[in-house]
């Protein structure tokens, strides 16, 4: 699976390089105008507000390309729905450069206080689904997000767009008569955009930077080295927020597609707590236990799936200074607030709620100074980091 992964990676960085002008020696099929039409349809699809019931929420609503295709709404811990005052459980993930994320799969390698190995990959939160075009299929017919009863009306709301001539183009003149074969095209198209290099474009200051066109403040540089440094005296950002050894192969994207338990506190202003029966049948004793109960909903042994309660994915930190609010529930408002809770959360005094699921709590074993949750970060280290978390959005002009 894993050579699967590279395969992939390299053949989607090739045709994101390939559109935006840089340099991949891997080289990658491209359709020309085919492609070029399916990513059209595929945008039309994200924006169109028509496909949700009640009309009013498109794709787009909750992943907004100037919010680093986040949430707009970041005074909201989780997203609102098409119907007004229902809430997701969870903050939307950025949709930005998820398509680098391999399928889930379990690795065994023993990295820096993660001695026992870890699950990577997958989408969503949970690591629920492998590829984009699953991931794509779920929020129309959900009651909490898009809220079609069904996918025959998904696809009837296409047929009657403005632009079910480029869906005939794009797969074929009878591409509407089967509702769930056209379900299926609705998905592929809008995985295609979420491929493309509108979504996934490479634009900020840090690659600009690496590639000699731009230039660190101090601050910015300092909070670099900060982050890259995984040595005691360094912040460790990069043992899970990854970074390249070589840009010009293989850009950064900020995440290692692995799943941690960073002891997240509860988060109480959580709207899906007061959400009525069935559609939060535990109502405000809800506990998210992440990749955990994906497990079980998917057959796993308890024994395995205990050991991942309360694990999310490791996000990518592209545009995460446009993606506020934070973690999986929008416990943390800023991302000064993210940073401060990774370097103080273990220290005492610090005043950090529990966490929200006490079971597998990533920490230092034994416990010990200058690892995650008491680092010993200065006010002036945490501020340098946040800065240059901010050279990480997309669409800086050198």
């Amino acid at each position: 699976m894993k050579n699967s992964f590279m395969k992939r990676l390299l053949c989607c960085s090739a045709f994101v390089i390939f559109l935006t002008g840089l340099s991949f020696s891997a080289n990658a099929e491209f359709n020309g105008e085919a492609d070029l039409q399916k990513i059209t349809l595929g945008k039309k699809l994200f924006f169109d507000t028509n496909l949700s019931k009640p009309v009013g929420q498109s794709c787009a609503s909750c992943h907004e390309p100037a919010f680093g295709f986040a949430d707009p709404r970041s005074y909201l811990p989780v997203s609102e729905g098409a119907i007004p005052s229902r809430f997701g459980n969870r903050n939307a993930p950025s949709a930005a450069y998820a398509m680098f994320s391999p399928e889930l799969y379990y690795d065994p390698t023993m990295r820096p206080g993660i001695m026992e190995g870890m699950y990577v990959g997958g989408l969503f939160w949970d690591g629920r689904v492998d590829t984009l075009e699953e991931q794509a299929k779920q929020p129309f017919v959900n009651p909490l997000e898009m809220h079609n009863p069904n996918k025959k009306i998904v696809v009837l709301s296409v047929r009657q767009s403005e632009y079910a001539g480029l869906f005939k183009q794009v797969f074929g003149s009878s591409a509407f008569k089967y509702a769930e074969l056209a379900y299926e095209y609705v998905a592929e198209a809008l995985a295609a955009y979420m491929r493309s290099p509108e979504v996934n474009p490479f634009t900020s200051k840090y690659d600009y930077w690496k590639k000699g066109e731009a230039e660190f403040t101090d601050s910015e540089a300092r909070g670099y080295m900060l982050f890259t440094n995984i040595t005691m005296m360094g912040a460790k950002c990069a043992n899970c927020h990854s970074v390249s050894s070589d840009e010009s192969q293989s850009p950064s994207l900020f995440t290692n597609f692995g799943y941690q338990n960073v002891g997240t506190p509860r988060n109480p202003e959580l709207l899906y707590y007061f959400l009525p029966l069935p559609l939060n049948p535990a109502g405000d004793n809800y506990v998210d236990r992440g990749l955990g109960d994906f497990m079980r909903s998917a057959a796993y042994p308890e024994e395995q799936a205990a050991k991942e309660d309360g694990k999310f994915k490791i996000p990518s930190l592209r545009n995460c200074a446009v993606t506020a609010p934070y973690e999986h529930n929008g416990v943390f408002k800023t991302l000064r607030d993210v940073v401060v809770f990774n370097n103080t959360r273990d220290v005492p005094g610090a005043g950090w709620p529990a966490p929200e699921v006490a079971e597998n709590v990533h920490r230092h074993m034994p416990p010990m100074p200058r690892t995650f949750g008491q680092l010993g970060l200065t006010d002036q280290q945490v501020d340098d980091i946040v800065v240059f978390l901010q050279t990480l959005t997309d669409g800086y002009q050198p």
